[in-house]
């Protein structure tokens, strides 16, 4: 009996989706086939990938340890059919990229001018914009050659550095914003760090956001942490909106407020404490991409060194 790739998309789509059932319906079968497939899989190998005792999802040892294999030979296959396709039809290919929705707007387009000016035409340019953990998703899939997000170093992703390299392409801050406390003040209307029997309203991120696993992340290692109370949870771009209407106080890129603070649309909530430093990376696939995919990477950290290069003098 030979695998086939179907079962290796079912199997990660098990892991996805925390359970049979819901990966039955991502894969658009019932959920009786997808278990023969997965029993089919564990055939092929030699041992069980999933405990079966327990109502949620559980990998065995063996099935952590294929996990990372079979993502990338699902890579190595996209990658190879693309390039297979680039020689044969003598074309220039396509670039396809990830990026959460706050870079997707606020950095991408011009970054990606500025690095395409000059070089070859004719390169198809797909952009797919999500939250970061769909962005994961994406990436570790192969759907995608690049994925552009922002990164702190103690804030763990799905992206291991022995399977995916990246580089910085910048450095921000999350900054804790709220309105002003009137519109001539220059105040915040919710300063912190509050005090514990009357918690600040929070506005937060949805889960899976990578500036929310960020936050998150930043407040369990401080140790003094402020007084909150999450009002709502919502995309970063709400919930600038939502601060500047007075709703509450949020952690937002500084890139994103920058013009809200300058006009005064917007106060820091608090000093340089309550700011969390992070970078702007792109993340690839250490597997070998396309030669489109490679020579785009190859022109990026050009332009990137460069860039340190003046910065520095």
């Amino acid at each position: 009996m030979d695998v086939e790739l179907p079962w290796l998309e079912d199997f990660l789509a098990v892991i996805e989706a925390g359970g049979f059932s819901r990966a039955a319906v991502r894969r658009h079968v019932t959920q009786p086939a997808l278990s023969r497939r997965i029993r089919s899989l564990e055939a092929w190998i030699g041992t069980p990938l999933f405990e079966r005792n327990t109502h949620t999802v559980i990998l065995t040892r063996g099935g952590a340890a294929f996990r990372p294999i079979a993502e990338d030979i699902l890579r190595r296959v996209a990658s190879g059919r693309e390039e297979v396709l680039e020689t044969a039809h003598a074309a220039t290919g396509t670039l396809r990229f990830a990026a959460t929705h706050n870079l997707s707007q606020n950095f991408f387009p011009n970054w990606y001018r500025d690095l395409a000016s000059g070089a070859e035409s004719g390169v198809m340019l797909q952009l797919f914009s999500a939250n970061m953990e769909a962005c994961e998703r994406l990436l570790i899939a192969g759907d995608v050659h690049f994925l552009l997000a922002h990164y702190h170093a103690a804030t763990p992703t799905r992206l291991p550095p022995a399977r995916f390299q990246s580089m910085r392409l910048g450095i921000d801050r999350i900054v804790p914003v709220s309105a002003p406390a009137s519109s001539d003040s220059s105040a915040p209307r919710f300063p912190l760090p509050g005090i514990a029997d009357a918690p600040l309203p929070h506005l937060t991120y949805h889960p899976g956001s990578g500036v929310g696993r960020i936050v998150a992340g930043t407040f369990s290692a401080w140790e003094q942490t402020p007084y909150l109370q999450a009002t709502f949870t919502g995309p970063a771009m709400l919930l600038v909106e939502m601060a500047r209407d007075g709703q509450g106080v949020t952690w937002s890129p500084h890139d994103l407020v920058e013009a809200d603070l300058r006009t005064g649309r917007l106060r820091l909530a608090g000093g340089p404490e309550w700011e969390i430093p992070i970078e702007t990376r792109l993340f690839r696939p250490r597997l070998r991409l396309s030669k489109t995919a490679e020579l785009f990477w190859t022109r990026a950290k050009q332009a990137t060194a460069n860039h340190d290069c003046k910065a520095e003098l």
